[in-house]
């Protein structure tokens, strides 16, 4: 007769079973931030319904900024999963495909017929196909370099989307750009989504060890400026980012050459 002592723990008994259920709270913190971007971007619509168009675009940016914290956080806490994977896509697409357009077209395009609600169709729907497409890519093993995107970011798209509405914050008192003007903008920022244009990432983004100093210098001045002159700021980082572009696309062309 075997002795009771001598046969092996089961791996699988009610004990074992209730220790691997448990989860830590903090690996629920990643969930929850893009939880959040998603409420975010919901109330970020209904204040565009409501009229309150400023309020509507700080809740955008609002999920812009909890979009590059979940990931991170999920990185930092090693508890990264499939699920969270795809809520981070979804909520992606609602705050910067789906909520940016409607907004858009309650404040400016909601009067040109129906060429404005196309010009957000389109807008949105090379959203999606930039999501689809860089969930794709994200899984190959020959997938591209961390050091660029291959078309403009969601997030960047959608910053880019609401430049007109920066620059009427900004100058209340001027009249509004045409809406056909804001609606070939929204078509090209859709565009440039899905091309293949490379454009910066600064997810490997390295620097020496002694500038460290400047680079922490140059982000608090930059939390200062979005503080204190919130759409003078967001005017000056759209523009620069479509200069960037335009160099971007120069360098592009001149080594397809």
């Amino acid at each position: 007769m075997t002795d009771p002592d001598d046969i092996p723990d089961d791996p699988a008994t009610p004990e074992t079973r209730r220790e691997r259920s448990k989860l830590p709270i903090l690996h629920l913190l990643p969930n929850l931030l893009t939880i959040a971007a998603i409420c975010a971007g919901l109330t970020a619509i209904r204040f565009g319904f409501n009229g309150e168009y400023e309020s509507a675009v700080k809740l955008i940016l609002l999920a812009g900024v909890l979009d590059g914290l979940d990931g991170r956080l999920a990185r930092l806490l090693r508890c990264q999963s499939s699920v969270g994977a795809e809520l981070d896509s979804l909520a992606d697409f609602l705050n910067f495909g789906v909520a940016p357009g409607l907004i858009l077209h309650a404040w400016a395009l909601h009067d040109f017929r129906g060429m404005g609600w196309i010009a957000v169709l389109v807008y949105t729907i090379c959203c999606v196909l930039r999501l689809a497409r860089f969930n794709v890519m994200s899984r190959m093993e020959d997938k591209p370099a961390g050091d660029h995107f291959v078309g403009v970011p969601s997030p960047a798209g959608a910053g880019l989307a609401m430049l007109p509405m920066y620059i009427a914050f900004l100058y209340p008192d001027m009249d509004h750009l045409p809406a056909e003007l804001i609606a070939l903008y929204l078509l090209l920022v859709g565009f440039l989504m899905i091309g293949r244009l490379p454009t910066p990432s600064f997810k490997n983004f390295t620097i020496r060890r002694e500038h460290a100093r400047f680079l922490i210098v140059g982000a608090v001045l930059i939390a200062s400026a979005l503080f204190t002159y919130l759409w003078a700021t967001l005017v000056i980082a759209a523009v620069a980012y479509i200069l960037g572009l335009v160099v971007a696309f120069v360098s592009w062309r001149r080594n397809k050459a």
